[in-house]
């Protein structure tokens, strides 16, 4: 082969699929996928539309399953609220969350972008099939969309662009419902407009966005916004399991007669049908290897497995196979890489877990009175002022005890009863009184017991000042 033509072959690495070499869109028409995989693929995207829709109804301990308010600092995991105190915890979680998506991808490569993310689940399983039910498959759209304004075009268009936008809307709506809370959405939805404006705002930009999404930028997402594609390049190796064509097996290509001695012909097993092309909802060709816009969506799978069956060949001419599996015929290895990022996330996952059965479910902070020193009386004490924050992470009330664990002094506090309401915060003040012959070079260390309902809930120490003597 020579260099002009291995450039020829090549070429295809200099630009993405979907831009051509001028730079501009190049617009897809994925062929209507069909297939083991692809019903394998409808059975999870539609457990997972099902959550998504229902997690913020479901509603555990009062609370819905799922709540990111950043605007009130509240998070609700599937009924457990945590609060900005609790954000220790969350950073750990993110950290297994990326150690997790590092560890999946060096095994199984971007199946998550084809199975599992909302992107790809809305726009195959939803939009596109919405575009199938009413344009027809990728010849009809094609034509369709090359063909002069017709009256079917109009019709067709305003109708598919009119069921993407409440479509959109509706997902809008469950979004806005993951950060403020259902309840608070709902009032939005009821309530005159004008109470509103903010919340209507927001659900108009939200619709906007997606319909934008999903009606016009579709693949644009996974091959040049979203960050994990570009992360593929430096996480794959040779060991990784990914949607790969066999062309050992494969070449050379070209089409055969039924009966034909293709050994003697020299002749692989693919015949050349692009259907793999065809279905491929990025555009990419999967018999060049693997490109960073390969979602592992399984559709060329499916389509070549179909065309397989059809001309009395072995099924498997592209399917999940790591690179040295199509070389050397090795199955998945548990490399050193793949063994030490196990040990890295079952760790972090054992602290995790560890720390929420340790978390409180009141967390008390007591911090001397800003601007205060020590004052004395008569009878010979001598007095701080203490500022006591409490926070309440559970769902049931609290009568919140101070008792002061040495015997050397006494506490008083402010108020005569301290109720601490569920997921709610408290700030209140006590004073500490010690004699002043208790007091050593100007200062003694002591310690707060908080009760909850009787029950000691945390032990605080705090420095208590006095006079020098």
């Amino acid at each position: 082969m020579d260099e002009q033509q291995f450039q020829e072959e090549e070429a295809f690495r200099d630009r993405i699929s979907t831009v051509n070499e001028k730079g501009k869109r190049v617009w897809i028409y994925p062929k209507k996928p069909k297939g083991t995989y692809y019903n394998y693929r409808k059975i999870v995207s539609y457990f997972f539309l099902a959550f998504l829709f229902l997690a913020p109804i479901i509603k555990i301990n009062g609370h819905q399953l799922l709540l990111f308010n950043v605007i009130e600092r509240k998070f609700v995991f599937f009924g457990s609220v945590f609060f900005p105190q609790d954000f220790y915890l969350v950073a750990i979680a993110l950290i297994i969350g990326v150690v997790f998506v590092i560890f999946f991808t060096i095994i199984f490569g971007r199946l998550f972008c084809g199975w599992v993310c909302p992107q790809t689940i809305f726009m195959e399983m939803v939009f596109r099939r919405i575009e199938y039910w009413i344009e027809g498959d990728f010849t009809h759209q094609k034509k369709l969309n090359d063909g002069p304004w017709t009256k079917e075009k109009i019709t067709k268009k305003t109708i598919k662009h009119l069921i993407f936008w409440i479509i959109s809307f509706l997902i809008a709506n469950t979004f806005l419902a993951y950060i403020i809370g259902s309840d608070e959405l709902w009032k939005i939805q009821t309530d005159p407009v004008g109470k509103h404006i903010g919340g209507l705002i927001a659900i108009v930009i939200f619709t906007s966005v997606f319909y934008g999404v999903f009606a016009f930028l579709r693949e644009q997402v996974c091959t040049t916004i979203c960050p994990y594609g570009r992360l593929q390049g430096v996480l794959l190796d040779q060991n990784t399991m990914v949607v790969a064509y066999d062309h050992k097996r494969g070449e050379s290509r070209a089409k055969f007669k039924k009966g034909e001695d293709r050994q003697e012909s020299k002749k692989g097993d693919c015949i050349d049908c692009h259907q793999c092309v065809h279905v491929c909802p990025t555009g990419i060709d999967i018999r060049n290897g693997t490109q960073l816009e390969c979602v592992n969506c399984t559709a060329c799978i499916d389509a070549c497995d179909h065309m397989m069956e059809g001309v009395g060949l072995k099924k498997g001419l592209i399917r999940f196979v790591s690179e040295n599996g199509i070389k050397n015929g090795t199955p998945f290895q548990w490399t050193k890489r793949v063994k030490a990022y196990s040990i890295l996330l079952v760790g972090l996952i054992v602290v995790l877990f560890v720390l929420l059965l340790n978390r409180t479910a009141v967390e008390t902070n007591i911090i001397k009175q800003r601007g205060s020193t020590f004052q004395m009386d008569e009878n010979g004490y001598v007095s701080n002022i203490y500022e006591v924050n409490f926070i309440n992470k559970s769902n049931i009330d609290y009568e919140i005890k101070l008792e002061l664990e040495e015997k050397i002094g006494k506490l008083e506090t402010v108020v005569d009863r301290l109720v601490l309401k569920k997921e709610a915060q408290l700030k209140e003040r006590f004073i500490i009184k010690i004699p002043l012959s208790k007091i050593e070079n100007g200062k003694v260390i002591l310690h707060v017991n908080i009760y909850a309902n009787g029950e000691l809930m945390e032990h605080k120490k705090t420095k208590f000042i006095g006079p020098l003597l």
